[in-house]
């Protein structure tokens, strides 16, 4: 992402509007302010007059309150962010609820920054020389691989360990004792283990950054903060905004670790109208929705896909956490609840964004997401997985304390990457601009 790209998306994000409203509001047509959010290497973008950034920050000076940024500059509050979204007063993200809108938006704005690394343009080494350990207690691919590869990216090194059998917890080991000799050789932990509540224990035995991902049925955050930032890109592209917006969560809401951390992180925005959809057995718990109706957000739970679909902005889907259950009878859970191409054209319109955190059960007659939807332009999966590298990019700039070095940190990349990832991207080009 261009700085000019950032800059206006920031803008448009503080201010809460779409861009129409945005280009209405500082005056000039649509058509340009969609040429200056394109990225510098498409044939279409222009540079935006330097009138035009200044009469913008004046604006955000006005009408926020907070210094205006710069095209170059990231203008930090007087509280770094690692300590504003602290856990414990470490820098530490154990839970979503360490955040607060200001906060997500902050980090939005330096996860902007990351995209050119992200997308092979750019490299960065500002965390040259730090170790990543990487201790996956429960089976993972894509948010091990994702944290990796997101702190390969800005020049750190990885300690990759999955599963039980390697630990010395087999043999008896605290998780205390565990945390703190594993700290002894890392500068910072992910960490994703079966038990609700154990990450908080490994964070409580060591000082250095500890990322929880994935404790059991409780949470995921960095996971809801990537689906988060997904919506965002998204809705800016369709000219919505998150507050008001109408959003289905669907499938196993009762163990789906993702869906209760992204309905906390949602609850933050205004007047949203939530619809679960999921078998009587796997509703979302109920502490939660009490939490989302205090909020002043509508809620309505049905079983029914086809009705509770319609005039929906996101479809989220999830798969079915078996590993979750003990011995529970899965009723109500039949071949009729697939979100599938059929049921998304019957319920849903042009503007619609399907979702969901993989994996997914691609197998012929599973309950979940269905891959005849790959070609459709809204399904977003797949840019919802890209968009994991910057945002935990992001994060760990934010916990180890080096967000300020990014911009200048940046060099051109020395090899070759394609234009497109996956081989049927270019059918989505211009989606994600």
């Amino acid at each position: 992402m261009s700085e000019q790209q950032a800059f206006l998306r920031d803008a448009m994000r503080r201010l809460n509007l779409t861009r129409e409203a945005f280009s209405d509001r500082i005056g000039i047509r649509k058509r340009a302010l969609d040429t200056w959010l394109l990225p510098d290497t498409s044939g279409e973008f222009r540079v935006m007059p330097e009138m035009v950034t200044k009469f913008v920050g004046e604006i955000l000076q006005r009408e926020t309150g907070q210094n205006p940024i710069t095209q170059s500059v990231y203008i930090a509050k007087n509280e770094p962010l690692r300590s504003r979204i602290g856990f414990n007063g470490k820098p530490q993200l154990i839970s979503v609820e360490q955040f607060s809108r200001d906060s997500l938006e902050d980090l939005f704005r330096i996860t902007d920054m990351m995209q050119p690394i992200a997308r092979r343009q750019k490299v960065s080494r500002i965390l040259e020389g730090a170790v990543l350990g990487n201790l996956f207690f429960e089976a993972s691919t894509r948010t091990r691989i994702s944290f990796g590869a997101a702190f390969c990216r800005l020049g750190g090194s990885v300690c990759d360990t999955t599963g039980f059998t390697f630990s010395s917890m087999t043999k008896g080991e605290s998780i205390y004792d565990t945390s703190r000799v594993i700290s002894g050789y890392v500068d910072a932990l992910v960490i994703r283990h079966p038990e609700q509540g154990s990450v908080e224990e490994f964070a409580r035995a060591t000082n250095i950054p500890v990322i929880n991902g994935g404790d059991g049925p409780g949470e995921h955050p960095s996971q809801a903060i990537l689906d988060l930032y997904t919506i965002q890109r998204e809705f800016s592209r369709l000219g919505k905004l998150i507050d008001g917006a109408h959003i289905a969560l669907v499938g196993d809401l009762k163990y789906g670790r993702t869906v209760h951390s992204l309905i906390k992180l949602l609850a933050l925005y205004r007047g949203l109208k939530f619809t679960l959809i999921s078998p009587a057995s796997l509703e979302m718990p109920a502490h939660i929705l009490d939490r989302i109706a205090r909020g002043g957000h509508v809620i309505e739970q049905t079983q029914s896909l086809r009705q509770g679909l319609q005039g929906v902005d996101i479809v989220y889907a999830t798969r079915i956490q078996k590993e979750r259950f003990a011995d529970e009878a899965i009723e109500g859970y039949t071949p009729d609840f697939q979100v599938n191409q059929a049921l998304i054209n019957a319920s849903c319109d042009a503007g619609t964004i399907v979702m969901h955190p993989l994996p997914r059960d691609s197998r012929p007659g599973a309950n979940d997401l269905s891959t005849d939807l790959n070609h459709d332009p809204r399904l977003a999966i797949f840019r919802q997985t890209d968009n994991g590298i910057p945002v935990r990019m992001a994060l760990f700039a934010v916990l180890l304390g080096v967000e300020n070095q990014v911009q200048h940190s940046m060099k051109d990349a020395s090899w070759h990457s394609p234009s497109h990832i996956g081989p049927d991207d270019a059918s989505f080009d211009g989606v994600d601009e």
